[in-house]
């Protein structure tokens, strides 16, 4: 239940940014204190208490509520808050308490700050009716247990409880964050989720994650801000049981889209930001170029199911309207239980092997060719791939562009190596559709009978 829920309401965003957790009563959560944790406040926007607990020894207490904790003006509502409370979340500290780099705030959302400081997407610990004609259930944790870890650096353990009316689940996730040479983080999670069914789920997210896509280099239509791109991830890769590569570029669309990429024991899937240049973005002041990529390698078998993308439409960056989990085919039926164990990387980027180019960046603009007429509803999109598989690759050496869609016609296709740009090259083509359904659009490069690239998959809306 709320606690005072007149008080909670006093407690807005102003009133919320004045509440400071005192930084002498940081939680020692591992004897050497490399992982340090404080807590959040509860407040208007987190009216829902969570129960923190240490653990050492196999034993577990229960750090209980009091203003005390917190530093605030003398006359904030927070004041009155009674002791027990419980609090909204906690996040986990450097080891000189100037900074965060974990944090558990809301429902059952968390996130880290990434490779490079600097917080973006979020992962969940489950959804539920994603992106369903009836309303989406927040699976929220209720209780978190924190245990420290004997390996040096910054590492821990959660054990959190998941609640919501339709399941109830147990969680388990170890996590590591190690620094290398070039002050790089890398932040792994190994989880191990335990779900029981309360009532029939059709539509079960697994290892789901939230994500801000607003414009970027291929969708410059829709830019009315300055900046040049605000996205906190460019695209979705997805390494399919098959052994396939998939990048698929994230859209703005003109109305919600769900997007289904049917497989069998997908090897891996997740919501990257390639794009790292400052001067693509230009923001000083929330650096979209540091932003995690996010990468889901599952550890045993998932069967079968598909990775489901939901895409909203937004005006601004303040709303999350990108969405990704995995959906198993089979319903989650009322009284049944289930196990999922997955590994969840936030990293500078996810490694492709050197026998496949990636894609680096999209464009779109006007179709036919410059000096002409251009022909009504044709569209011309522009891939520029990169790596190691385009060594020595020249114009005359056989490599061609592979291109379908679902409607419409294709013309214009060729490809190059880009002038100057070691190991790049750039693939154009021109699509002719009219309508506002969308378009699904698939090319790679290939020479012979070889792929030299991942697969780009991409949705166009001729209207818009």
């Amino acid at each position: 239940d709320t606690p005072s829920p007149d008080i909670l309401a006093k407690i807005d965003y102003d009133a919320y940014q004045q509440i400071r957790y005192r930084a002498d009563r940081s939680l020692r959560v591992d004897r050497d204190g490399r992982a340090p944790a404080q807590l959040f406040h509860l407040g208007q926007y987190f009216r829902e208490p969570v129960h923190i607990h240490l653990v050492d020894g196999g034993k577990s207490r229960e750090v209980l509520y009091s203003s005390a904790l917190f530093e605030a003006p003398d006359d904030h509502p927070a004041r009155k808050l009674p002791d027990g409370a419980g609090f909204a979340g906690f996040r986990i500290m450097a080891r000189d308490l100037k900074t965060d780099w974990l944090a558990f705030l809301g429902a059952s959302y968390f996130r880290t700050s990434g490779p490079f400081n600097q917080y973006g997407l979020s992962a969940r610990g489950l959804a539920i009716d994603t992106a369903m004609p009836t309303p989406e259930e927040f699976p929220r944790f209720t209780d978190f247990f924190l245990e420290g870890s004997e390996k040096g650096g910054q590492a821990l353990t959660i054990y959190a409880l998941l609640d919501s009316p339709r399941v109830a689940g147990a969680y388990r996730i170890v996590i590591e964050r190690v620094t290398d040479t070039r002050d790089i983080h890398r932040t792994v999670m190994e989880i191990e989720c335990e779900l029981h069914a309360r009532g029939e789920i059709r539509r079960l997210g697994v290892a789901p994650f939230s994500s801000m896509f607003w414009y970027g280099e291929g969708s410059r239509n829709q830019a009315r801000d300055w900046r040049p791109e605000i996205h906190d991830s460019d695209g979705l890769a997805i390494h399919t049981g098959r052994g396939e590569r998939i990048w698929r570029p994230l859209n703005n669309p003109p109305r919600v889209m769900t997007s289904t990429f049917l497989d069998t024991d997908v090897k891996g899937f997740g919501l990257l930001q390639r794009d790292r240049d400052f001067v693509h973005y230009l923001d000083d002041g929330v650096f979209y170029e540091r932003r995690a990529s996010v990468w889901v390698e599952p550890l045993e078998g998932w069967g079968k199911g598909a990775v489901h993308l939901v895409e909203i439409p937004t005006d601004d960056e303040v709303h999350d309207n990108i969405a990704v989990y995995w959906c198993p085919d089979a319903p989650f039926p009322a009284g049944d239980r289930r196990t999922y164990r997955y590994r969840l990387s936030w990293v500078d980027d996810v490694p492709m092997p050197d026998a496949l180019g990636f894609a680096t960046a999209t464009w779109t603009g006007l179709g036919g060719r410059p000096g002409q007429k251009r022909p009504s509803g044709t569209r011309k999109f522009v891939i520029d791939f990169q790596g190691p598989v385009f060594s020595g690759l020249g114009r005359e050496d056989g490599v061609e562009i592979v291109v379908t869609a679902s409607r419409g016609g294709v013309s214009n296709a060729y490809t190059h190596p880009v002038v100057d740009q070691r190991e790049r090259w750039r693939a154009l083509f021109d699509i002719t559709a009219q309508g506002s359904e969308p378009v699904d659009l698939r090319a790679y490069l290939r020479k012979g009978d070889r792929a030299l690239t991942e697969t780009w998959i991409y949705q166009y809306f001729p209207d818009g």
